[in-house]
């Protein structure tokens, strides 16, 4: 017998393993995989951040098939309920980021992942529900973080599609789905892209009114006949005319203040009355007219820059608070896909410049969902509504603060993510070696 020794550079010991590596990942996710869990609960000893009844001290919330059945501070506690004590945590309504890309894009920079953007400035049948993956690794990093619920958009062209409510929780997209749509138009703007010119951008703006103006007159008339023998199914302007016979809400992005007041007389124009402003990054320049028309706006992100270089520092800050104080009901988005996690800190910023706490945590709670016209399901912890709610060791706007449980649809959500798993991982990791030596028999 001979005793051979080999050298094997790490490199070569990667590729002769390589065929192992699916039984080690199967064999990992059997031991941690971990499902929601739904039962009747009862959270109690906590205060509880009711949004629209004000603050529960050592209350209790009772949580039966799906729906909250009791809140107060004398609840009694079923005999058969799962009880959770909480000991003085905070517990508050799961936050809604009203504007996100979530289930529709996995790797921005790979095509392939992406799924929200139609060819074509005219899409307004493309629904973004359909298009959500429940998969998406980006829902449970939001969930984890006591994001419960967004709004998932499409992006591009004039009409690019209609947006969806979803919870961060279900196996289909039918699943996740909670109640509400809208169709999306992107109001032509003034702004300059890239090396163009301000006539150049001017020509684009009014080409981009054209089709819009265009679209909406041939919506109008398909809405007047359809349902008549002679009409044939446009599936463009079905969806549309959803929004012109008042079925459906639309949400307007628009950002320049001269582009928000063309965007009000548009609107008068053509008498439409279920409408929201999403971005309004200069809402703060006209905030007044905007509150007269009695238009709500969602906008964001909070953490950004200014539009324009003579602007303070703090206006994506203070933008929100302005027009909250002028009579306009605001909702927060992060406009995100993976950060939609940093939803607080948004709240948390306008909070500080101006909104303060109160008003801005209904900005990602009561506001949005009534803005969404799903008040009576979510947005605040009351008799009745869905089971959306997190539990938190203190204000969720401060970045030391820990979420300790999220539920969703009443269920009970693993507080697991890929970026805990990720970070469990390398927190203790073990160096590895640069050569290993095998001792093999010949």
């Amino acid at each position: 017998m001979v005793m051979r020794t080999f050298k094997i550079t790490s490199f070569a010991l990667v590729f002769a393993l390589v065929a192992l590596v699916p039984l080690f990942t199967m064999a990992q996710q059997s031991e941690v995989v971990r499902k929601a869990q739904v039962a009747k609960f009862a959270l109690t000893n906590a205060t509880i951040y009711t949004v629209t009844n004000g603050i529960i001290e050592n209350g209790t919330i009772v949580i039966n098939n799906g729906i909250i059945e009791a809140v107060g501070a004398d609840v009694a506690i079923p005999a058969d309920a799962l009880v959770y004590d909480y000991e003085g945590r905070e517990i508050y309504p799961g936050m809604i980021d009203s504007g996100t890309q979530l289930g529709l894009v996995e790797i921005n920079s790979v095509a392939e992942s992406r799924d929200y953007n139609e060819e074509g400035d005219i899409t307004p049948q493309m629904q973004a529900l359909t298009a959500v993956n429940p998969n998406s690794e980006a829902i449970p990093v939001t969930r984890v973080s006591g994001v419960t619920t967004v709004i998932t958009k499409p992006s591009g062209g004039v009409f690019p599609g209609t947006a969806a409510t979803i919870n961060l929780f279900g196996y289909t997209p039918d699943q996740m789905y909670a109640g509400s749509k809208g169709l999306i138009i992107n109001f032509p703007n003034s702004a300059r892209r890239w090396r163009q010119t301000q006539e150049q951008a001017d020509r684009a703006r009014e080409r981009a009114l054209g089709v819009l103006n265009d679209t909406w007159d041939k919506a109008e008339t398909y809405a007047s006949i359809r349902g008549s023998e002679d009409v044939r199914y446009y599936p463009e302007m079905e969806a549309i005319a959803d929004v012109i016979d008042g079925k459906m809400m639309v949400y307007i992005e628009v950002n320049a203040a001269s582009d928000i007041l063309s965007a009000l007389e548009w609107i008068e124009d053509r008498g439409l009355e279920q409408v929201v402003f999403t971005g309004v990054s200069e809402g703060w320049r006209v905030a007044d007219q905007i509150a007269e028309a009695g238009i709500p706006v969602i906008t964001g992100p909070v953490l950004s820059v200014p539009n324009r270089r003579s602007d303070r520092f703090d206006v994506a800050y203070t933008n929100p608070g302005i027009m909250q104080q002028a009579g306009i009901k605001v909702a927060l988005r992060t406009n995100d896909t993976e950060n939609s996690r940093n939803l607080p800190y948004n709240a948390g910023f306008a909070a500080a410049h101006g909104m303060g706490r109160e008003e801005a945590l209904k900005a990602i709670t009561i506001n949005a969902a009534e803005i969404m016209g799903i008040a009576d399901q979510l947005g605040s912890i009351e008799p009745g509504k869905r089971a959306n709610l997190f539990v938190a060791t203190g204000d969720p706007f401060e970045t030391s603060t820990q979420i300790l449980d999220v539920f969703i649809d009443g269920y009970q959500i693993p507080m697991t993510s890929l970026q805990l798993e990720l970070y469990d991982e390398f927190l203790d990791r073990v160096p590895g070696l640069n050569k290993t030596e095998i001792t093999v028999d010949r």
